[in-house]
Formats: C-alpha cells, sequence, structure tokens
C-alpha cells in the first residue's frame, strides 16, 4: 500500500515530506491517536489547506496516510484488511475537518460500509489548531434505524477514550451476533439483487425463481431489490447511490450475502467488493453450490468441480476480495479443491484432468447405454423443469425410492428403473437433472454428457408443475433446450403435474392448450390415463417399422 493515497497534486515536496512522516508517530493503545499526531496532521493541514488524514491499525501504527480536497477525502483499497463475521476491519481513520463540522454523512457511510473500528474527525479554530473530536463507531445492536453511534464532541485533548477496550466490546457483541448464529447451524441471510433494463414484471419474476434457489440452498431471504435502469452499469451494476443504500440495508438486517440475479464478470465483482464488506456471488454462482450440494457421482462431482472451475477461472486475476468470497461458504462450496490459492495455471491442469476423467466416464456410460439397447428394452426418459416432481412421478410409476424433495436441484444424477406395464410390456424409465432458464453455459457444458443420455430415449414425458404461476414460461425454457440438444424428433408426452393445485376448469383448459394429461405424481391413481397412453405408444414403436416410427414421431 503507498504511504500517501489521495490528492497530492501540486504539494511542494517540503509538503510530501511532511505527510510521509506521519508513518513514524505511534499511538497509545487506548487513545484515539497521541497528541503530538494530532498536532501534526493538523499543521499539515492548514498548510495545504485540504483534509488530511491517517489509517491506525490497533497496534498504533499509522499504515496509511490519506489527502483529499478542502471539503473531504477518499479511502484507498483496504481490502488487505480482511474481516470475517463478528469482527471489523482492524484500522480506524482519523482526519480533519477544515469547515468546523462535525462528521459527515459519507464518513459515516465509510465507517459501516468498510466496517472500520472507529471514525474520528478533528475540527479545528480559527487560528488552526485542534478545537473538537468527534467519534463514531458501528453500533451492533440488531434491528436499529442507524448502523452506528456518534460520541462527542470532545475537546481535541480529550484523545485517551479505552479505543482497544471499546473495539473489543463491540466485536464481542458482534461475534455474539453474527458468529453464534453460524455456530448453531442457522442459515446464512441474504438480499437478493436485480438490476434490469427489462419489464419490471420480468424482473420480478426471475427473483422469485432466484428466491427459490437461494432457500434450496439453505439461505434465508431477507429482502429483494429491483432497480431498473436505461442502462446497467459497467461498474457496479447498480448506481453507486443505490449500492451505498444496499449496502447499509444489509449491515442493519444482519445480512452476510447479496446475491445478484444477473451474472457478474470479475472486474463489477472486485468493484463492489471493494465497496463494501459482505460476500458477493451472483446466480450462476448459487446454482453452482447447488449442484455442489447435491452431486453424489463420481460423475456428478466431476461435472460440478469442472463448471465451477471454468466459472472461476477469468475471475482468478489477484488475490482480492472478491474471490474470497468466492470461495467460501454459500457460493464457494465442492467436492473439489476450488480455493483462493489456485492460480490461472492449477486451475488450467485442473480442468485438463477433469476434461480426461470425464471422457473415461462417458466412455462408461456409453457401453452401459450399449448393454441396454441390446437387450431392446424402450427407453422412456422423464424431463422438466427443475422441482416440477420428476422424481415423484418415478417413485409413484415404479414404487421406488429415489430421493425426491420440494426443492430445486435434488436430482443430478440420472437414476433409471425398470416398469412393467399391466400389458406385460416391460421398459426402463430414466430420471433426469431439471432444466432451468438460462442454465450457465459452463454447467450446460459440463452436464451436457448426461442429457445426451436423452438421445437414445423413445418417448420423453416433459413434467410441467402447471400448479406454477410461471409454468408457461418453464415449459419454453425446457423446449428451447431439447431444441439445442437436436431432440425434438423425440416423440414428447406433456405431463400436467399437481393437478390438485388449480381448479378444475382451469385444468381442462390447460390439458387443451397444451394437449396434456393432467396427474398428480403422487397419487398413483391419477396416472392411468398416462400409463394407458405410454402403453399405447410403446406397442405402436414395437410393432411398426422403422420409417412409419419415424414418421409418426415426426407428426405428433
Amino acid at each position: 500500500m503507498k504511504k500517501i493515497s489521495g490528492n497530492i497534486a501540486g504539494l511542494k515536496s517540503s509538503q510530501i515530506d511532511s505527510l510521509e512522516r506521519l508513518h513514524g508517530f505511534q499511538t497509545p493503545v487506548g487513545y484515539v491517536l497521541s497528541p503530538e499526531l494530532r498536532d501534526e496532521i493538523c499543521r499539515i493541514s492548514v498548510d495545504i489547506r485540504r483534509q488530511t488524514g491517517v489509517l491506525i491499525n490497533r497496534q498504533g501504527m499509522v499504515v496509511t496516510v490519506l489527502v483529499g480536497d478542502h471539503d473531504g477525502l477518499m479511502i484507498p483499497d483496504i481490502s488487505e484488511y480482511r474481516v470475517s463475521a463478528g469482527r471489523l476491519k482492524g484500522l480506524r481513520l482519523v482526519h480533519t475537518h477544515l469547515n468546523g463540522e462535525a462528521l459527515s454523512p459519507d464518513d459515516l457511510t465509510d465507517l459501516a460500509l468498510l466496517r472500520l473500528d472507529m471514525i474520528a474527525a478533528i475540527t479545528l479554530d480559527g487560528p488552526g489548531k485542534p478545537f473538537e473530536l468527534h467519534i463514531a463507531h458501528i453500533l451492533p445492536a440488531p434491528g436499529v434505524q442507524k448502523s452506528w453511534q456518534i460520541l462527542g464532541p470532545f475537546p481535541a485533548d480529550h484523545l485517551d477514550q479505552n479505543c482497544l477496550q471499546l473495539i473489543q466490546s463491540i466485536e464481542n457483541e458482534l461475534g455474539q451476533k453474527w458468529g453464534g448464529k453460524q455456530a448453531a447451524g442457522k442459515p446464512e441471510k441474504a438480499l437478493l439483487v436485480s438490476v434490469t433494463t427489462a419489464s419490471r414484471k420480468a424482473a420480478l419474476d426471475s427473483l422469485n425463481e432466484l428466491e427459490e434457489l437461494a432457500w434450496s440452498c439453505g439461505i434465508d431471504v431477507v429482502d429483494r431489490i429491483v432497480q431498473h435502469r436505461k442502462q446497467v452499469d459497467p461498474r457496479f451494476l447498480l448506481g453507486s447511490g443505490k449500492l451505498q443504500e444496499l449496502s447499509l440495508t444489509a449491515l442493519e438486517q444482519d445480512v452476510t450475502l447479496l446475491i445478484f440475479d444477473q451474472e457478474m464478470n470479475a472486474s463489477q465483482i472486485r468493484s463492489i467488493t471493494d465497496r463494501i464488506d459482505i460476500k458477493v456471488i451472483d446466480r450462476t454462482q448459487l446454482i453452482l453450490d447447488i449442484f455442489a450440494q447435491r452431486a453424489i457421482s463420481r460423475e456428478g462431482k466431476l461435472q460440478v468441480e469442472l463448471a465451477q472451475l471454468k466459472y472461476m477461472l477469468p475471475r482468478l486475476v489477484t488475490k482480492n476480495t472478491a474471490m474470497s468470497r468466492l470461495t467460501g461458504g454459500i457460493g464457494g462450496r465442492g467436492p473439489g479443491e476450488t480455493k483462493l490459492e489456485i492460480n490461472r495455471r492449477r486451475a488450467r491442469e485442473r480442468i485438463n484432468r477433469l476434461e480426461k476423467a470425464l471422457k473415461d466416464v462417458i466412455l462408461h456410460r456409453k457401453q452401459q447405454k450399449s448393454r441396454r439397447q441390446k437387450k431392446g428394452l424402450p427407453i422412456i426418459s422423464i424431463i422438466g423443469y427443475t422441482n416440477a416432481g420428476k422424481s415423484t412421478l418415478l417413485n409413484t410409476l415404479t414404487q421406488s425410492q429415489v430421493l425426491a424433495e420440494q426443492r430445486m436441484f435434488v436430482t443430478l444424477d440420472p437414476s433409471s428403473r425398470r416398469l412393467r406395464f399391466p400389458r406385460d410390456i416391460e421398459v426402463i424409465i430414466t430420471d433426469t437433472v431439471g432444466f432451468i432458464r438460462d442454465l450457465p453455459k459452463d454447467l450446460q457444458v459440463a452436464f451436457r454428457a448426461t442429457l445426451e443420455e436423452l438421445e437414445s430415449a423413445d418417448i420423453l414425458l416433459h413434467v410441467i408443475d402447471v400448479g406454477n404461476e410461471r409454468f408457461e414460461d418453464q415449459i419454453q425454457s425446457v423446449e428451447r433446450i431439447l431444441e439445442e440438444l437436436n431432440l425434438q424428433h423425440i416423440p414428447v408426452i406433456r405431463v400436467l403435474n399437481k393437478m390438485d393445485r388449480i381448479d378444475p376448469e382451469s385444468l381442462m383448459r390447460y390439458v387443451r392448450m397444451f394437449d396434456g394429461i393432467p396427474v398428480s405424481a403422487m397419487d398413483r391413481a391419477t396416472l392411468m390415463p398416462l400409463i394407458q397412453k405410454l402403453e399405447d405408444m410403446i406397442e405402436t414403436r414395437l410393432t411398426q417399422p422403422p420409417e412409419n416410427v419415424e414418421r409418426n414421431a415426426h407428426e405428433h
């Protein structure tokens, strides 16, 4: 870090030398700053007619000297001074105010956003001597409207404020509030943020899905923020004023995580995390985290780690706050060794090893697929949007116990079961990973081998959650992915699941509109029309010549 940060343009060499000498002053542990340092800062500030300040660590050493203009100064990047839940930055800012004013809103915002130990302003009297001392510190009490407490003003010679004791008591309370919650296993608290140029309705629909994803990841969503802009800010996504407001809201509500609905590049993550001390992730990383939690098989773990590394690679720029937030807890877990210290070279080497390992797994899968085809059993694959009820349908049809929960992406690894129909027709029925709108490209690539299993299907069962108000958009998302995989030639049966959640009139309208079969996947009695339809289609495919089957599939 530079010895002097800020506006030194136009200063004389002697003035710059005086600023550099501020690094040699030592402050007693309990003092805001030493009397000698106070006097020298004020003298220099009057001499250069600019606000002058110092960042002091808990050992009383000056780590940075700051120079602003007549009305304010800018705090440099202090991201190397890391904080964790229940901890402050370990630095306090002491600076001059030339106009005799108390702590400004910008001062208090910097205190809260950067989680400084404290912030202090020294005002000057007429002749330019130290006059008053204004102090503020973060307020650890939850549920308060303001995130800080202002002390004073005190006479400028009241410098012994038991600083270290005060800071330690604040951190003790913060530790009980934040650290205790994590130790008790309570969920992480998050704010969801959407910065959009689209319609507000589209943004809210997307945020609803993001909230479902967060819930599936075990995150407690505290609030949701939408900012509509004509153009997304290339640096912060949202405006800097909105970011400041958002950060203070997060601090007041004990939020430890910001989740952006838009995918963010490395520069944006770094810019935001330079401004605030809260972990920041985006939609893609949240989905990657869910996949990391769900991966069970070796193939699933390989696919997830590969996707994570490909996502992280362009963001492995430097050891900064952004990357430290990308690699711990929510948004950073995984079956592999994705950690901050992995550099680009090691990441590429790991990606190469993972891709080779996946090729071996894919070869093994093709051999299994070949053995199944030799047996000549028809294959039915269940597809659909995530959390539509695919695994539940498989369980009810086959009386099996595949894991099924009301969470997104519970199924990552395909599950295959044999099913014998009443007409003594035997088939293999397979459950697949759920689809989702704007599935991250890295995940699409990583799970392509799994999805390519669908190529051998004779029939696709498209399970649709008609109880979800966004089900029509979900249908389009699924069908778009089928087109991308060139699977539109395979006959599809639309299964309108959760029929019990809507009124009969709406259900019949959807049946006609989407040519679907209504079911309740948990109630086997409702599945008989679907079973009959499947039997008829399988019998047709078994008895007709291949060219007729292909023609009928296209007609369907």
